[in-house]
């Protein structure tokens, strides 16, 4: 049984009853089921409400941070007990529940096992093993694998610091700050498994950490151990930082390890999901394995092939990790020679070009090459993907690449904000557990009366605007900046201000500060006293991308510019918890990235959950779920010569749809005080995409496509 962390220190000096409902709690913060259900939040906030919001809603470093009294209050709270009591009955009814998986799944696909690998997961804010989207993604994928009964585990690396915490300096320059995470704290449990991998002519160890996802393990490896040298006990210590040395280092821990955690922890799995390149060296592991145990090459390629599923989520170049032969073969050369490959065989696994001996190894080429179910993440996508890697293929007809695709989607319950529960429950009736990828509540969306559904659309902003303000104190205060920017920053925003949200990794490609392309006529737009806009924008570029870097700064200044101030803001260190605040208050998401770079995109998924609109780019997700009612499009996506006539045009394209659709169409009200229109559109909304651009329908087309890997 796994060892829970820091369950031992609960228990200390305490009275029976004390120990029993601290330790029933620490029971119930162990399993992530909570992080997509309202009443064991509501549970863990009870403990302490300034210690949840201090520690970003951690309910183990809540429970140890209690004091005493507090501690003894609790002990005798009837109410607090009761609703430990529900709560502890909705996971034992969730785990006991019979499942969509159970109900539909063929004798051969109840003999399958997934496991699901990804170098980050995005479950909650609190377990910061995630960068962006990515991690998102994969995190929700995990909880509707675990609502659907999908018999699945997964594998990935507990990072002991994380991804950076971002601050910004009075000129809107980056700080970066790593903190060290106490994994005592943290909802996780020591398996007391351990592995060994080789690295080059080293071994490196690795502990092995569970996750419980609801129904799902998912597993954690970590170097941070004594018996690893000081270099390798921080190869787990950040998440996409240091060198290519220690990028390849940690991608053969997780493909490699992997393999290894699951054989120690007697798991077997009949498919392989690398969730992106980076856990492409598993099928090096799983061909080393076979290899060893006397199976020919050929058919030991054939078999891990066959068993292999892999998702690219980028057409970016830089999304695709290589790394130099020289590099490559240091970590490999043994393993070429285990398989029988020379080295010019072994690197051709990873080169677009098996002329060009200098070519680097490229784990996106290897994955491919060695699974037989690909996709990309969305419709454009796919057929992007199968135009970038065609050449490795050797196919005349990019149509005949065999990558296909299968659109993302989010996970809804992790996404909706508690205060729509009331209106889901009235008139929606939604079913979740138990539920199905063909359960649509939203189709009824119409059944909400136009009242209602504004009621709770100005209860979110109202949500947001008092978070933003927070939110824009701790920053100014943090800064020692003078009490005017204090005062300012109370009365920044209104309550009843159309609000438009961006947020998200600032990569380039997704032109943050695009809206500012015509300061003046933006200025005017927001400006309007009968007709005001305001705009948040959150997001983080990685600590090395200098370009990304100049972006969040070109926002933050512009924010601080006559014209915007107190109607643009930049919220600082953009999480789950940023997220989704930002998708739940907004009126408007907007997303103007560079096409057909948006592979897909899941943050436009969550507004319309709560009513909210979609203005985008036709790239990603948007140009499937697109239908002139329920958002709107900007531009036509025909092409221009030049990415400053690009700019120049979406711009302008984008400052037209404010002008002549979006902002008059939000302030059209009729008698009742009601923006008809408006209205319409966000039950459009509701209706178009909630049921179709979610993980339940994503992971039932995974298993439909690809439940013929063995």
């Amino acid at each position: 049984m796994p060892k829970r962390a820091g369950a031992k220190s609960l228990g200390l000096g305490l009275s029976p009853v004390v120990r029993d409902i601290l330790q029933r709690v620490s029971v119930l913060a162990h399993n992530l089921w909570w992080t997509w259900n309202p009443d064991p939040q509501r549970l863990f906030a009870a403990l302490d409400p300034v210690l949840w919001e201090a520690t970003n809603h951690n309910p183990l470093q809540t429970l140890a941070a209690l004091p005493p009294e507090r501690r003894a209050v609790l002990a005798g709270d009837s109410d607090f007990a009761g609703l430990l009591r529900v709560c502890e009955q909705q996971l034992a009814q969730y785990l006991r529940a019979r499942t969509w998986f159970q109900r539909t799944a063929t004798p051969a696909q109840k003999r399958m096992r997934v496991a699901y690998f990804c170098a980050e997961f995005g479950l909650h804010e609190c377990l910061p093993l995630y960068a962006g989207g990515l991690g998102v993604l994969a995190g929700d994928h995990l909880k509707s694998a675990s609502d659907l009964g999908i018999p699945l585990v997964a594998v990935g690396l507990l990072y002991r610091c994380g991804y950076y915490r971002q601050e910004l300096r009075r000129d809107g320059s980056t700080r970066v700050v790593y903190p060290r995470h106490d994994f005592a704290t943290l909802p996780i449990s020591d398996t007391g498994r351990k592995i060994a991998v080789p690295l080059g002519r080293r071994t490196l160890h690795a502990k092995i950490w569970q996750a419980q996802v609801g129904r799902v393990p998912l597993y954690l490896l970590d170097t941070d151990v004594p018996q690893n040298q000081p270099r390798d006990r921080a190869i787990t210590e950040h998440l996409y930082g240091g060198d290519r040395e220690t990028r390849i280092q940690q991608e053969i821990l997780l493909g490699m390890g992997g393999v290894r955690a699951l054989d120690a922890l007697g798991v077997h799995a009949t498919v392989f999901h690398m969730n992106e390149g980076h856990a492409a060296f598993c099928t090096l592991e799983r061909l080393r394995k076979l290899r060893q145990a006397g199976v020919p090459l050929g058919r030991a390629v054939a078999r891990v092939a066959a068993s292999g599923v892999f998702t690219t989520h980028t057409p970016v170049p830089a999304g695709h990790d290589r790394f130099t032969p020289r590099l490559f073969m240091k970590y490999f050369g043994p393993v070429g020679l285990e398989l029988g490959l020379s080295r010019v065989d072994l690197l051709g696994l990873g080169r677009e070009d098996l002329r060009d001996r200098q070519e680097p190894f490229c784990m996106t080429v290897l994955a491919l090459l060695l699974s037989n179910a690909c996709n990309g993440v969305s419709a454009i996508h796919g057929r992007v993907s199968r135009e970038t890697w065609q050449h490795i293929f050797s196919a005349h007809d990019a149509d005949n690449v065999p990558i296909d695709h299968i659109t993302n989607g989010i996970h809804a319950q992790t996404w909706l904000a508690p205060e729509m529960q009331p209106l889901y429950d009235r008139y929606l009736k939604p079913r979740w557990v138990g539920a199905g990828p063909e359960d649509d509540w939203w189709r009824h969306a119409d059944r909400i009366p136009p009242a209602a559904l504004w009621h709770a659309r100005q209860l979110l902003r109202r949500k947001l605007v008092e978070f933003v303000r927070a939110r824009l104190r701790e920053q100014i205060e943090r800064r020692c900046e003078p009490i005017a920017e204090l005062i300012a920053a109370l009365e920044t925003f209104d309550e009843s201000a159309l609000t438009i949200g961006f947020a998200r990794r600032f990569a380039t490609y997704k032109r943050a500060p695009l809206l500012f392309h015509d300061a003046k006529r933006l200025a005017a737009i927001l400006s309007n006293p009968r007709r005001p806009v305001q705009i948040v924008f959150a997001g983080k570029a990685h600590p090395a991308d200098a370009d990304g870097q100049r972006f969040v700064r070109q926002v933050y200044q512009q924010a601080r510019r006559a014209g915007f101030r107190g109607r643009v803001v930049l919220l600082e260190d953009y999480d789950m918890h940023v997220g989704r605040m930002l998708t739940s208050g907004c009126d408007v998401w907007l997303n103007n990235p560079l096409p057909p770079q948006e592979a897909s995109g899941t943050s436009g998924m969550k507004p319309p959950l709560h009513g909210g609109l979609n203005c985008s780019i036709l790239d990603g997700w948007w140009p499937e779920a697109y239908d002139g009612r329920n958002g709107w499009a900007i531009g036509d996506g025909s092409p221009v010569r030049s990415r400053a006539a690009r700019d120049r045009r979406d711009a302008d394209a984008l400052y037209e749809l404010l002008e002549r659709e979006i902002v008059p169409l939000f302030y059209e009200r009729d008698r009742q005080g009601l923006p008809r229109g408006w209205i319409r559109r966000m039950t459009a909304s509701m209706k178009t995409v909630c049921g179709q651009f979610n993980t339940h329908r994503m992971l039932a087309e995974y298993l439909k496509l690809y439940s013929a890997c063995t």
